[in-house]
């Protein structure tokens, strides 16, 4: 059965030919678009199931290639935005040199004002690094998420896609911007502060 031209959710086959009638239904939109569009939306990260929310029957070896055609279309295009992993999923985010860009626009300060729960985030991240956001989260007591997203996107935390013990997990670790605005030549320069410190 084909689904009404309003629904959002399209079934995974071979797309249709373009229509010689009117009276056919329009056939659906590639599936690059779609995953693009998704992407766009902005929300929680893209995963693999909240992508098949929109694209039934998409396998993940098909949407890791979507995501890595997306990038590499980007990255040819100069696009001033990328795909960034982030918590499972993937992001559209601003590349770093066109961030000072929106501060700019928004009438922010170059300097990083954080609250006290972003200090603490971004300490748990400077003394524990490489951290995963379950780490964090545990530490702190609360959920870390939008803090973090909030780091990354100050360019005072970066984040890495590895993969430990056959799974793939974020990673958070600071930047040398975090270095820059706190003064630090690095990470040995650090207080020494026993409560943050690897058991």
């Amino acid at each position: 059965m084909t689904d009404e031209p309003d629904s959002p959710n399209w079934q995974l086959e071979a797309e249709l030919e373009p229509s010689t009638s009117s009276d056919e239904p329009p056939s659906p939109p590639p599936l690059l678009k779609i995953l693009e569009a998704m992407l766009f939306v902005g929300g929680s990260p893209l995963t693999l199931e909240r992508a098949r929310a929109g694209i039934r029957g998409l396998q993940e070896e098909q949407f890791m290639q979507l995501i890595d055609e997306l990038t590499q279309k980007y990255r040819r295009q100069g696009r001033p935005y990328g795909i960034q992993p982030e918590e499972g999923g993937y992001v559209l985010s601003l590349r770093p040199r066109y961030r000072v860009v929106v501060e700019r626009l928004r009438g922010q300060t170059r300097e990083a004002r954080l609250s006290t729960a972003a200090v603490d985030v971004l300490s748990l991240v400077a003394y524990r690094q490489p951290v995963s956001k379950t780490e964090v989260d545990t530490l702190r007591g609360g959920e870390s998420g939008s803090i973090l997203r909030q780091l990354v996107r100050r360019g005072l935390v970066a984040l890495s896609h590895e993969r430990i013990e056959g799974q793939k997990q974020v990673l958070y670790t600071t930047t040398p911007r975090f270095l820059e605005l706190f003064g630090l030549s690095s990470l040995d320069d650090l207080p020494q502060t026993q409560d943050l410190q690897r058991q």
